[in-house]
Formats: structure tokens, sequence, C-alpha cells
């Protein structure tokens, strides 16, 4: 076959190396013959003699043209390039229907970067695509590199020697040890790279000026004000002096080594600008300037460029139009920001995209005395989004809690995976701005989606995500996770000097599903002794999970006494303390315990609280965390039995026949859902009185005629049923009598089958959302159900305890559970369902929509009635889930902005 029958380009791939640099992958071309030469070349004899198993010190150009040529099928070849060169090619030759030889050379200057591993990554995933099941290699016994490389990719790898050299086969099909070794690598490169940004020692800021509006000063001022403890270097081809620095024409005049750059020029000398600092290897850029996204499709193609021509280089970028970011180890104090406020130190590390909106966060930070770890404005994020600082966070010992706000998210799939895994050890809050609207800002480039709100809300609770609907709020949770322990349990002691408050903490509590203990009221008069003697008494009790003081002071009084008590205890105690002390909001002076890190607030430090209600909504938020965390999260179901490589023969065999896409037939309907074991109820498509008694008699009677078309399903007024036929004569009256009704179209479509069992009615749908993927939904059928917006969601692949919330999420869920009496559902088997639909929807990006209704559940199984599915050509994820790559801004078409 040749090249030009099979599309290629989403095997394109901007990666990143196991040091966090940013390399590209891509199949190789004819064109890349000299590059090829030039990188043999800098190969040594020795990694020659692995590869070709004899001394081979040069290509001829029949290899040349033979390395280069290739079909992107049957053989198929991809190279690795850093700043525009070759640094590895792997291949493979495919000698049978289904299985190849597999080989990869890497430049020695980069072994041990991880180049291996991705080219097999990559190269296993086109075989996937094109067919095949089943890798080898040939290795010398003495190459024990690529040995290692093969046997630690988590594929199970079958080795015997043969004429002196190691014969390596293992099945490419992904399994769940591959997976987890490829997701570890993942998050070791990723947070590397912004390890790199983050431990910083040498900055140069290129746009400095010696105007004291501009942004390049107020840059230099703040990291030297701030105390950064690295080198600061001023770019200006204009001045000889920033600052009381001596300014540098170019980057590349900088004596020394720079790691990031922060640029501070108009937009369309940023390009030149990263030109500078590729030659100069710097590691990473920030760029502050506007005049990209923001600014409408001229400015959209001005961020693609700035995008592509710093990876080429491999470089990272947060940005463009940003704030900027700050580390605030005390080994570094690097405020490379346009705040001039220096956070204090902390446990929090906090992630935004709107500048504007990050001075305001910064603000509020240290009034209320919440210190930070490491913060984060990623402007129009072209590249750093958040995905990337929780892959950081999750090993960075400076950072216990997550705090997000999020205005758009470019790849919920990717972030509901990570922010699951780094939920069970450190909390996430998450504010997502635009709920009501769906709307995204101006410069961020994110793919449309039909997806209702309920699904972005089904994703955060999925992943443990704590989601809060303001800043404010996000501040109230964020300073309990700081500085208090998570609660054991949902059960809440109240403590105070005041019975009107403590009656709002209590019914607040209530409000929240809190159990609420009898309040302890001290009196107006009480004094620190008396809140002692009452909060140890709580804290001791077994009953007690959390608690809440409440301190108002009588007049003329300051209150340090009893602060100095909550103070200690709060320092002391195993269970979380808040207080509402004072009326203030933070963490006052006064209950702060010394933070032995140095920070401005150690663990232990009570904090309080302006309004109870607030204390009681934060609390709240921790506990139902607490809970999330402390629970077992089910497994992945992903063999069952399933028949994967059948259904995806099928969907082959019908994309083949209708390239751009088709609804399956009844029996490719069957024939997909049997594949997930889902057995759904036969039926026979009639058009006429005939043909609908012949199936009738086929099934044996006891049978339904259905009226099918999509209006009808819409229209609960219309009776488009008729049961309990059993014989010609019922069947053929049915058909009279439906045919001729008020409100059938001549586009109405009938089927017939069999009586089912009485039992409640539900609905499962599977749709490929262009933004989020995969998404399962699941309700009850049937108007009050789509009219209340009561469904919910999930995002693949699903546990089995994913399912089961799906399935008690629902308002309307106690029907299932037996409510009034009633007998109730099977349960296990709708959850049964969701998990295959998962699976299905998680394999085959080509089904565009799938609905599984009506599904008939009673006490002993279900009957699935019906089914439609259509398939659409996907290439938008096909292999996301099993190979690692950046992500890439979607085209101008598919953007709100």
């Amino acid at each position: 076959m040749t090249s030009e029958v099979h599309a290629v380009e989403h095997w394109e791939a901007d990666v990143l190396l196991r040091d966090g640099r940013v390399a590209q992958l891509r199949p190789i071309r004819a064109a890349d013959a000299a590059l090829i030469v030039e990188f043999y070349a800098r190969v040594s004899e020795e990694s020659k003699y692995f590869r070709f198993f004899a001394p081979y010190p040069r290509l001829s150009d029949k290899d040349v043209a033979r390395f280069t040529t290739v079909d992107h099928d049957r053989r198929v070849a991809f190279v690795v390039t850093l700043h525009g060169e070759i640094i590895g090619v792997g291949r493979y030759d495919a000698i049978t229907d289904d299985e190849a030889e597999v080989a990869f050379l890497v430049e020695d200057a980069h072994q041990g970067r991880g180049v291996g591993q991705l080219l097999l990554e990559h190269l296993a995933q086109a075989g996937r695509e094109r067919g095949l099941l089943r890798f080898i290699a040939d290795v010398l016994p003495s190459n024990a590199r690529m040995q290692q490389i093969f046997r630690e990719m988590g594929y199970q790898v079958e080795g015997m020697i043969e004429d002196g050299v190691q014969r390596l086969s293992f099945q490419i099909e992904p399994t769940d040890m591959a997976i987890g070794v490829m997701r570890a690598r993942e998050q070791r490169a990723e947070a590397a790279s912004i390890e790199r940004i983050f431990r910083a020692r040498s900055i140069a800021v290129i746009g400095a000026s010696r105007r004291q509006d501009s942004i390049g000063q107020a840059m230099v001022r703040n990291l030297v004000l701030g105390n950064f403890s690295g080198s600061v270097y001023a770019v200006n081809s204009q001045a000889e002096a920033v600052s009381g620095l001596p300014a540098y024409k170019t980057v590349q005049d900088i004596p020394g080594e720079v790691d990031i750059a922060i640029v501070a020029v108009p937009a369309e000398s940023v390009n030149d600008v990263v030109l500078d600092c590729a030659a100069k290897g710097v590691h990473g850029l920030i760029v502050i300037s506007a005049g990209f996204a923001e600014e409408g499709p001229e400015g959209r193609q001005r961020q693609r460029a700035l995008l592509g021509l710093s990876r080429s280089y491999g470089l990272r970028l947060i940005g463009p139009n940003c704030l900027g970011f700050i580390n605030t180890a005390p080994d570094l104090q690097l405020n490379a920001s346009l705040s001039p406020a220096m956070p204090p130190q902390g446990r929090v590390g906090f992630f935004c995209q709107s500048g504007a909106l990050g001075t305001a966060i910064l603000e509020s930070v240290s009034r209320r005395g919440l210190g930070l770890s490491t913060f984060v404005s990623a402007g129009n994020r072209a590249d750093v989004s958040g995905n990337d600082l929780l892959q950081y966070w999750q090993e960075d010992d400076a950072t216990e809690v997550v705090l997000l706000y999020l205005e758009s998210i470019g790849n919920p799939r990717k972030f509901s995976r990570i922010a699951r895994r780094v939920s069970r050890t450190k909390p996430i809050v998450a504010v997502k701005s635009g709920r009501s609207t769906q709307g995204v800002p101006v410069g961020h480039s994110v793919a449309r989606t039909s997806a209702p709100q309920s699904a972005v809300d089904a994703m955060f609770r999925q992943a443990g995500v704590i989601q809060v609907d303001t800043l404010d709020e996000m501040f109230d949770v964020a300073q309990l996770l700081a500085h208090q322990p998570l609660p054991r349990g949902n059960r809440i002691s109240i403590v105070g000097n005041s019975d009107a408050v403590a009656l709002i903490v209590a019914d607040a509590a209530a409000a929240s599903g809190l159990r609420v203990n009898e309040p302890v009221s001290l009196g107006a008069n009480a004094n620190a002794d008396d809140f002692e003697v009452a909060i140890d008494e709580a804290i001791a009790s077994t009953d007690t999970d959390a608690l809440v003081a409440v301190y108002i002071p009588p007049l003329n009084t300051t209150g340090e006494e009893v602060a100095d008590v909550l103070a200690a205890i709060g320092e002391q105690s195993d269970k979380p303390i808040v207080s509402t002390f004072l009326g203030t909001e933070g963490v006052p002076v006064l209950l702060r315990v010394p933070d032995l890190l140095g920070g401005s607030a150690g663990r232990g430090s009570v904090p309080s609280y302006s309004a109870p209600e607030s204390a009681v909504r934060a609390l709240s938020r921790v506990v139902n965390y607490a809970e999330w965390a402390a629970r077992e999260h089910g497994e992945f179901h992903l063999s069952l039995d399933h028949r994967t490589g059948d259904a995806r023969a099928l969907v082959r065999q019908v994309l083949a026949a209708a390239p751009r896409g088709a609804i399956l037939s009844t029996d490719q309907v069957h024939a997909l859902l049997a594949c997930y074991g889902i057995d759904l109820w036969t039926w026979i498509n009639v058009h006429n009185r005939e043909e609908a008694i012949a199936a009738g008699e086929k099934l044996g009677w006891d049978v339904v005629l259905k009226a099918g078309s999509e209006h009808l399903r819409s229209r609960p007024d219309i009776a488009h049923i008729w049961r309990g036929i059993r014989n010609a004569d019922e069947m053929g009256a049915a058909w009279d009598q439906l045919t001729s009704w008020t409100g059938m179209r001549k586009d109405t479509k009938f089927f017939v089958q069999r009586v089912a069992a009485e039992g409640i009615q539900v609905s499962f749908s599977v749709t490929e959302d262009p933004l989020f993927g995969p998404l399962v939904s699941f309700g009850l059928a049937g108007a009050p159900s789509e009219l209340l917006g009561d469904r919910s969601y999930g995002i693949p692949p699903l546990t089995d305890l994913d399912a089961e919330a799906m399935i008690r999420n629902l308002r309307s869920a106690p029907l299932l559970y037996g409510y009034r009496g009633s007998e109730p559902a099977d349960v296990d088997a709708l959850q049964d369902i969701i998990v295959r639909l998962a699976a299905m929807k998680d394999d085959l990006p080509e089904i565009a929509e799938l609905d599984l209704e009506p599904v008939s559940v009673h006490g002993t199984g279900y009957t699935a009635l019906s089914a439609r599915a259509k398939v659409m050509p996907s290439t938008d994820r096909r292999g996301e889930w099993y190979v690692r790559r950046l992500s890439q801004p979607p085209v101008s078409g598919d953007t709100l902005t």
C-alpha cells in the first residue's frame, strides 16, 4: 500500500522526554534522508553493532532509501527529533498478518532519556490500528539496556535464545501493567518539566526597561525585592543597565546558564526571543506579553506559531498573556510574577488562568494568612495547564493542598484521570467559572462540547475534587485543609458563648447533612478556663469528629486568653477545629501556631470564619472529601467477558461500507452489544400487516407491536404500543388501529417483540463528546426525568463503585430501592450494564452515540427492549489512552473564544 492510502497525521505528537524536555515524534519521511545520515554519523560504533549485530559504520544510499520509504501500514517508522535533529528512530516490519518485527536506535547522547520507550509506545499503538497483535524483537544478549526497555514496558515478554540472539516476543494489546507503567512515566516527565521552571536558579527578563511603569521593570523589581536567591539578568537592546543590573542586548550575550526566560516584549517580537532563548539553551518561557489568542483569529494563529516554535526547540511555555508564577521555598523566594506582594510560605499550591484575577487571589491569600507553596497564572495556557501542575504537585513535599480556579478545561478526560489519583493523598479544591453559561474566556482554545453542566459536576465528583462555587468558599475550605486534620466522620460538637450563634451553626450543620451533638452553651461571661474544659471534653468524646468553637467577646475584651486556649488545643488535637472568633476571616494571628517550616501559620492553627454558615459549609465539604478519600474506589473491569476485537471488526466493517458514518442495523446493534455481554431483547422490524403477523408467529405470540419512530419517544400522550397480542386476528386488529391513530407519520417504523416482564423503565446513553471524549449517562426513562434533568453522568473508564454512585446520585433513585414498599430493582444488573457500556465506549471512539432505552429492570434482572447506535470515523482520541503526548490546541473552527 502507498502512504496516500493511510492517514498518519494523528501519529505526529509533541512528547516529553524523561528530563522534561519537549521533543517531536512523527512518521519518517522520504525527505529525512539527509537527517538520517547525520543522525547515524553521531551514533557510536557499539550502538550500531547492537542494532545490526555486525560492524556497520555507515549507511549506503540503498539503506537510506529503505529506511525512509515506508507504507505506513505493513512497514511503519517513527523518528524523534529535537531542535530539528533526529535523536532516535524506531520501526516495525510486518512478517505475518498479525505479527511484526520491531527495532529502534537512539543516539548515544540521548540514551537514558526515555526515547526508546516513547518510540515503542507509539509503534505499538500504530500496530494496533493496523490490526497487529504481536511484536518480535531480536536483541543481542549483551545489549542489556535494550532488553530492559522491552521488559519494563509492562507487557508479558517471552524470550528464547536462537543462534546466539535473544528473541523477545510479546502481545501489544495494552495490559493494566503496561498502562500503569506509561502513566507513571508520564507523571515523572511532566513533573520534571515543571520542576525545571519552579526550581530555576537563573532568570533572564527580556523586555526589562528603565521605565517605572513597564512590565519588564516590574518583573525585575519583583524578582529582586522578593529576595530571589538566584541570578537575575536584564535583557534590553537599548539600555546599558536596568534597576541597577547590567543589561544585555540578547539572551545569548549573558554569561553562564539561563534556566528560564520571562518575556515582556510586543507580541510580534516574541518569536525572535524564542529563537534567542533556544540558542542559549533556556529550559522554559514565561510569556507575559498579550496580543495572542485573546485578540481573535490573527492572535490565535500567532499563539499557535509560538507554541509550535517553543516545542520544536524543547521549551515549555507558561502563558502567553499571563501573570507569571511564584515559588515561596525559603531557598529560592522566586517571585516571577507581576504581583508585587510575595505571599507567605505555606502548604497550598494554587493554579489559575486569568492574570487580572491572579492579583486579587494573591491579595486575598495574604489577607487571610493562607500560605502558598507555589502559584501559577497560566493566562491563555497555550502549553502548561492545570494538568501539568497536578502532575508536579502530586510528588511535591511542600504542597499538601491544591487549589484550582478553572475558567476552562482543555482536556477533561486527562484531568479526571490525574485528579482522581492526586485526590487520594492530597485534597483538590476547584472553582469552575461559567457554570451557568458554559462560557469560555477569550483566548482559551477549547473544543466545543454539548455536555451539560451536570457532566462537569460528575467529573469532579468522580475524581474526588472538592467543587465550590466562589473564591471565598475556596479559601474557606483551603484554610481548614491546610491547618487542621481531616475528620473521621460527620458528627460535630458546638462549644460557644452565644446561644444564638450556636443555633445558627446547628441549623446550618443539619442542613448540610452533618450530625449535630447537643451544643454546649457556656454563657456570655465564659472565660478561657470555661472554654478549655468544655472543648477538651468535646474533643475527647467518641461521639465527636469535629468541633465548631463560637466566641463573641464581651465588651472591652480582646479574647486573647480564649485564643491561646483554642490555639493550644488545636495544635494537639487529632480532630479538626473551626471557629467563629471575633467575626474575623482567615487565620487570625491570635489563633496561629508557629510553623516549623517558616510559614505564617503552622499545622494546628485554628481557622476563623466571619459567618457561622461559612464555617459549617467548609467543614461539610471537608467531611465529604474525607469520606471519599477513606473509602474503596472499586475496580476497573477491563477484561470481563468482552470481545473487543470482534466489536472493533464490526465497526471497521460498517465504516468500510459507509466511510462518513452510519446508523447500525438491528442485527449490528445486537452483535455490538453482545460483544460486551449485554443481551438485547429480540425485535423484528415490520412494514405491513402481513409482516407483523409473520413476526408474531415466529416469536410464538404473546407479543407487542410498537411504533418506534423517534418523534414518538418524546410524545407520552400517544399510545404507540399494543400489548398482549396472542394470535393473527389480534395482530391484524392491532396493526389497523395503531397505523390509523392520529400522530403516526408516514416515516413511522414498526416492530414486534415478545412481552417482557413488568419493571421500572430506565435509560442508558453513551456519546463521544468533542471535549470530554466518552460519556456515559443513566436515568429513569420518560418525560418526568427529562423535564427535571434527573440524569447522572460518568467519564470512562468507570469502576463498579463509580457505576453504583451514578445510580444513587439520581434524585429518583429511591424508586429503584424499594420506595414505599415496592419490590427493589436489581441494581447490581444496572451497575453491570453501566460498567459494560463504559468499557465499550472507552474501547470504541467511533461509536458517536448509543441509546439503550427502554430497559425494564425488575427484582431479578433486566430486559433491554430497544437500542440505537451510530458510528462515525474518529481520530480525536485514537491512542490517547495508550500513548504519551502533549495536548494540541484544537483548530480555530473547533474553539469557543
